[in-house]
């Protein structure tokens, strides 16, 4: 009995003389949110934290979200839909939630580390670093948010406790609030001039190409036209106009070419033109470029969704193209995101033989057998002229409609031999048909192939020239803009435009033959509230089905419902 009693003794006086202090844990050894964020090395996880997010959203999350950015705008369409159903893509729960969350997670993040700075052991010097890449990042996302949905909540400190009371700031005040973080970044961060700066790092060049382009969406024309001159006077970047880099010996190739071959896309492979490149590490934990995890997630499947499915091409019955092989015919592509017939051939009418972006070797409408079984092996099969007969999916004539299995492409989505080895087919996987045909053999893919191993361009700089020439137009100096188009123009050996042709839609047009498939086309188009414009005039598929509210994407449903506190207005034409 006395233990018992010294026990209860024990707990009754502990209890009174600790209370709350008792169950407060002390974190020694592990990270907590009291004990975090006090050292560089902290805020630099933070910060590729959100590289991270970036890539993830953009680019690896899986097969389908990163391609809404192409699906349904003027020059794409998923060829494997017959029938498209934008009504329920636009509903406040239909498939333009994807980017909300995504936005307001690198909001939360680049808060988080702006709300710690002070209270940190980093030098002022280094809090003014780490503030200018998280009010980057900040900005980055809140000019997405902006150009989809309009005005959205404006969350400028590290939420901490639950919040159900957010209003929407007006779209002009969302743009303000880039903006001011992006003049905040180009004051900090460092120059791709200085020797420090990794590959991928954001850096004030990039900041100034996003500043030119959030000044545009908010009509100050002439400070995008400051804040993009600095970029493309800067000593430290020109565009590409001679071949440099890897393969850049490779017959048939040119220098556009080169932009996108593995190892050419940073500085150190000689790359003057690239302003912020997102880093995709082959086979490297984290690197979102993994050859062994399946073809779907972890990795940019743009080879597998833009190359065409040739695996079901027959000509009298027998397959002209062996699949999957790391060459001109796709990769292992399975044909889902097509270009339309104006992307295909509408914008090149007056340059389609001399502009190199339209060369074979980069929009590739000419295929060539690779199945030694058939009658076609090592001949032309065009996409323009199919053999009499050939049929695709299902059995399809593909000269009667767009097929998936048989279609144009630009080349930037895949590796054309040069695939990763660790893709490569073990020789007693191969064809036997193919086995003694050495590039055939060594480029022969696995069933985890479908991925774009490379690094991929989010700004370079003759982005900067075509916003530059957006923001000319904005002021009427039509010479200006025609000489900017120009400078990317007379790279690809294209024809020179007038000043007097210089129109929006141009620069549109341009920036579809520059970029094509690299683009975020979706956030350009309604950057310029020209996506419904666009699609109606261009792109049969969607077009009878766009209505005029869709150049403002509704606020989600759930967040209405969630924001219990205060209304959260949804956007005209959508169901309140």
């Amino acid at each position: 009995m006395k233990v018992y009693k010294f026990l209860l003794l024990i707990l009754l006086t502990g209890g009174l003389s600790c209370k709350k202090d008792f169950l407060t844990e002390k974190p020694l050894d592990f990270l907590s949110t009291s004990n975090a964020f006090k050292t560089a090395a902290d805020f630099t996880a933070s910060t590729n934290n959100l590289y991270g997010l970036v890539r993830q959203h953009f680019y690896t999350i899986n097969d389908f979200q990163p391609f809404y950015y192409l699906y349904r705008t003027d020059a794409f369409f998923d060829i494997t839909v017959t029938t498209p159903n934008m009504a329920a893509d636009m509903a406040p729960r239909g498939l333009t939630n994807f980017a909300w969350a995504p936005m307001y997670k690198i909001v939360s993040e680049a808060n988080t580390i702006i709300g710690r700075l002070p209270g940190s052991s980093l030098t002022d010097t280094q809090k003014k670093l780490f503030e200018g890449r998280a009010r980057f990042f900040r900005a980055f996302a809140y000019r997405t948010l902006g150009y989809l949905y309009g005005g959205v909540p404006l969350v400028l400190q590290e939420v901490t406790t639950p919040e159900t009371g957010f209003t929407r700031s007006t779209r002009k005040q969302v743009y303000a609030q880039a903006i001011e973080d992006l003049k905040y970044a180009v004051t900090n961060l460092p120059s791709l001039a200085d020797g420090s700066v990794k590959d991928g790092e954001v850096t004030s060049q990039a900041a100034n190409h996003l500043l030119s382009e959030v000044y545009i969406a908010d009509g100050q024309f002439q400070n995008a036209v400051d804040a993009a001159t600095l970029v493309i006077n800067d000593p430290t970047v020109s565009l590409m106009r001679s071949r440099f880099g890897r393969r850049s010996t490779v017959t048939p190739g040119d220098v556009y070419w080169d932009l996108f071959q593995r190892g050419n896309q940073n500085r150190k492979g000689g790359n003057r033109e690239a302003i912020w490149v997102i880093q995709i590490e082959t086979d490297v934990i984290g690197g979102g470029g993994s050859t062994s995890g399946g073809n779907q997630n972890g990795v940019y499947s743009l080879e597998r969704v833009h190359a065409p499915l040739v695996r079901d091409v027959r000509v009298n019955g027998v397959a002209p193209f062996l699949w999957p092989i790391g060459n001109y015919t796709g990769g292992r592509g399975v044909g889902f995101l097509a270009p339309d017939a104006y992307f295909i051939t509408d914008i090149w009418q007056s340059d389609f033989n001399n502009d190199l972006r339209n060369a074979n070797h980069n929009f590739v409408r000419d295929f060539y057998g690779n199945n030694p079984a058939s009658p076609l092996f090592g001949k032309l099969v065009s996409t323009r002229n199919p053999p009499a007969g050939a049929t695709g999916i299902n059995g399809a004539l593909v000269a009667n409609k767009p097929d998936r299995s048989f279609y144009p492409y630009q080349s930037k989505a895949t590796q054309a031999y040069e695939p990763p080895q660790t893709l490569v087919a073990a020789d007693n996987a191969v064809p036997a048909a193919i086995l003694t045909i050495d590039s055939l053999r060594r480029n022969y893919l696995t069933a985890g192939a479908g991925g774009t191993y490379i690094d991929q361009y989010m700004f370079r700089l003759a982005e900067t020239y075509l916003l530059r020439a957006e923001a000319y137009l904005g002021l009427n100096n039509l010479n200006s803009a025609a000489a900017d188009i120009n400078a990317v123009r007379a790279r690809s050996n294209a024809s020179a435009v007038l000043p007097a042709s210089v129109t929006i839609d141009y620069i549109l047009d341009e920036r579809l033959r520059e970029f094509g498939v690299e683009e975020k086309r979706m956030l350009t188009l309604m950057r310029l509230g020209k996506w419904v414009d666009r699609v109606k005039r261009l792109n049969p598929f969607y077009g009878t089905q766009m209505q005029d509210n869709y150049n403002l994407w509704p606020i989600p449903a759930d967040e209405i419902e969630r924001n219990r506190a205060a209304k959260l207005e949804q956007n005209p034409g959508y169901p309140q």
